[in-house]
């Protein structure tokens, strides 16, 4: 009988018929992670399993072309701007997956769709290594910062295999003798020797330049409606709205007049407003009174005095009697149908007066009592 020796790590790779000794794979084998297996096959006697034999066995696993090869880095180069046609940016080689054999070598190709283009080519040195090519009189980093150039690669074993790799050129501004000096981004829009920080400082700059703008655009339209407006303690500044139909001008009940006058004016000044104030009137200063003035004279200025003084008491009224005349209980009040001679009115009432209204009395009582030689 025949088995592998199960002190092995291999034993789960590959398998042995116990009759005929034949070795096989149990697994699929990958000769890039191992090309060689080495372990033991024991084979006893079957009538004597005591009497064994022990064997080493070393498989190497050939190779099989499955990888294509593969530009090594860098896949990214630079080209300046000032580049002549046939300058050489960049020497690029090959990897390949697969343990090559002795002698294999390597091609480098531009693809189909990059041979038609006028800017980079692709030199072949043949020993496995090649070399892009500049093909025209400089570049233009505002035209174009970014190219992008297909190389093609193929190996020599069997089946042959290929692949295309993309590599990215950018272009930058270099000196007179070739070094580069920027390839950053911003510096497509950047002039001569201006850096980040420069262009930093100048957008801040426009930043609070714009901030001061607009504060005093506000402040200018904040002090205009202050100008405009008065103080919030006016009332009369505000719109008083009444939904319901007034009674026109007779109708003061519908609304509040109060509150189209301010306040402040009505304290100070207790005068209506909303009516003409009458004419005021200041006591005439009169002429002082001599000790020996004529008690006739004094009585006399007075009444002139008062006679030409319209707001002097007794004032002149009309009197309205809503109810005189025929039909009303105070009959006629008017002096139309009074007696029209003394002697038809009666003054007896004077004599019941008492004796201070005696003279008065006999003056307009019966004509033949009164005898003025006896008045005194």
């Amino acid at each position: 009988r025949y088995f592998i020796d199960w002190k092995n790590d291999v034993d789960s790779y590959f398998t042995i018929d116990a009759t005929e000794g034949t070795i096989a794979t149990n697994e699929l084998l990958d000769r890039e992670s191992t090309a060689q297996y080495n372990f033991s096959i024991i084979a006893s006697k079957v009538s004597n399993p005591l009497l064994t034999s022990k064997v080493n066995v070393i498989i190497n696993v050939l190779d099989v072309n499955e990888f294509p090869p593969e530009i090594s880095v860098p896949y990214e180069t630079s080209v300046c701007e000032n580049a002549k046609p046939g300058q050489v940016i960049q020497t690029v080689t090959a990897a390949d997956k697969d343990l090559s054999p002795a002698g294999q070598r390597f091609s480098f190709r531009l693809s189909a769709e990059a041979s038609n283009k006028p800017n980079f080519t692709v030199h072949d040195y043949r020993n496995n290594t090649a070399g892009i090519e500049t093909r025209k009189n400089g570049y233009s980093r505002r035209q174009q910062e970014l190219y992008f150039l297909p190389v093609v690669i193929e190996d020599s074993s069997y089946p042959v295999q290929s692949s295309t790799n993309t590599m990215t050129i950018r272009v930058c501004r270099c000196d007179s003798d070739g070094t580069i000096l920027s390839c950053n981004v911003e510096a497509i829009f950047l002039p001569v020797g201006l850096s980040t920080g420069a262009l930093i400082a100048i957008l801040l700059c426009i930043v609070i330049l714009l901030v001061i703008v607009v504060l005093y655009v506000a402040l200018r339209r904040q002090k205009k409606k202050d100008t405009l407006m008065t103080s919030k303690e006016d009332i009369r500044d505000n719109v008083i709205h009444y939904d319901d139909e007034g009674g026109g001008e007779e109708d003061t009940q519908a609304f509040d007049i109060g509150a189209l006058r301010n306040p402040k004016v009505i304290e100070d000044n207790k005068i209506r407003r909303d009516i003409k104030p009458d004419t005021l009137r200041f006591p005439r200063q009169r002429p002082p009174v001599e000790d020996n003035t004529d008690i006739r004279d004094f009585i006399n200025q007075r009444l002139q005095e008062n006679d030409v003084d319209p707001t002097a008491p007794p004032y002149d009224s009309l009197a309205t009697y809503a109810y005189e005349g025929n039909g009303s209980v105070a009959e006629s009040l008017s002096s139309i149908d009074s007696l029209t001679t003394e002697a038809d009115q009666d003054y007896d009432y004077l004599s019941d007066w008492g004796p201070r209204f005696k003279i008065l009395a006999d003056m307009f009582g019966e004509e033949e009592s009164y005898n003025p030689d006896k008045v005194t």
